[in-house]
């Protein structure tokens, strides 16, 4: 069924929009039957922030005090009036938090909620001790009440869902796509090793520099891309390990692209952080798939959904850092082995998370509980 045209679904995430969620504009601009309008909160200054977002709290003092009522009491006329001049026939929040903050004025203007869960807003959040986790836990359960449909991205992030609170029958897996382009032309490798992603505790940034300082005799070119609260002391240890690493800091998309082609194996070895943060499904394995990109990582949350062992990649244990090192030098050696699931893994993200295929999943999704007819009212 083709939506009618002019079908508006507002997309919010209240700080709008963070560099390290490029998948959420990348699932809206790969929208065809809908037309996605950006909502936020408060505008993040970012290289995939743009002009026609909509923010209801601009800076300033009247901002700062809409948007400090709007997170402890989760009511806003200012924002639900926002939203009724979109003329929405559903809005989509990104993550369960997000959800909660505008699951009011949806329901409020009787515009049905859909809600994607991505990880640590049902993991870590969700088993937070004290009065912080169990605010969240009870805007959770407000939240997955209010909303028409939970998306979840993995299976594990799924059954998380549901243990907090979200009724199974609401609950959809649904895997972000990531777009595919033509295969890269081969070039010579610069790189041995390529991470991609936030310099956080579940990352798993610290084993990978442990492993990488067992294999001194094959010395492999690592590059780290990307920023966050870990870089200075990851950067620390890897001098001292005498690691051949390179630091670039954040690259915008085309950059990171050209560095996963320059390069032989991605290594991702997720973790369990010590504060209960997990993964969802991290995207950048996608795109390494997509490029002809074998993937290192481990079996944690959904990330053997798209890395299958022996056939796209190589799984470890979490934090088993002998291993992980032996599960490089394996690709790193075997030119052979290495190619093939570098070919299978293009085959597996072209079949399972092509960016066009799996938006017109989600397009079906909105239509099963979008509101037909007029827009919603302003109450």
């Amino acid at each position: 069924m083709t939506a009618p045209a002019g079908r508006t679904v507002a997309i919010w995430r209240s700080c709008l929009l963070p560099g390290s969620e490029t998948f959420i504009r990348h699932q809206g601009g790969a929208l065809t039957d809908w037309r996605a309008a950006y909502v936020g909160a408060v505008k993040v200054a970012s290289p995939i922030a743009a002009d026609t977002d909509a923010i209801a709290y601009p800076d300033g003092a009247a901002g700062r005090l809409g948007w400090i009522l709007l997170r402890l009491t989760g009511r806003s006329r200012r924002l639900r009036a926002l939203l009724a001049g979109l003329r929405p026939a559903v809005v989509h929040a990104h993550f369960a938090g997000d959800g909660w903050l505008v699951s009011r004025a949806a329901v409020r203007l009787g515009v049905p909620l859909v809600i994607t869960v991505h990880g640590l807003d049902v993991t870590s959040q969700a088993r937070r001790p004290g009065l912080r986790g169990l605010r969240h836990r009870r805007h959770l359960r407000v939240a997955f009440a209010r909303a028409a449909l939970i998306i979840a991205v993995s299976e594990f992030i799924r059954d998380r869902a549901i243990e907090a609170g979200a009724d199974p029958a609401k609950v959809r897996v649904h895997h972000t796509g990531v777009p595919i382009a033509a295969v890269p032309a081969r070039v010579p490798s610069r790189w041995d090793i390529v991470f991609v992603g936030r310099f956080v505790a579940k990352k798993g940034l610290d084993d990978l520099v442990e492993a990488a300082g067992m294999l001194g005799d094959l010395r492999p070119r690592i590059l780290l891309i990307g920023a966050g609260p870990l870089a200075e002391q990851i950067r620390r240890r890897a001098a001292e390990l005498g690691l051949d690493a390179t630091f670039p800091g954040v690259r915008d998309a085309a950059a990171v692209r050209r560095a996963l082609a320059e390069s032989k194996v991605f290594v991702s070895p997720s973790k369990v952080a010590p504060d209960g943060d997990t993964e969802g499904l991290p995207t950048t394995i996608l795109e390494a798939g997509s490029v002809g990109l074998p993937t290192i990582s481990t079996h944690h949350s959904g990330i053997p959904e798209a890395v299958v062992h022996g056939e796209t990649g190589l799984l470890c244990r979490e934090g088993d850092r002998a291993a992980l090192a032996a599960a490089i030098r394996r690709l790193l050696t075997d030119d052979e082995l290495r190619e093939r699931l570098g070919s299978q893994a293009r085959r597996h993200v072209e079949a399972h998370f092509d960016l066009g295929a799996q938006t017109g999943r989600l397009q079906e999704l909105y239509e099963s509980v979008a509101v037909i007819g007029a827009g919603p009212r302003l109450r």
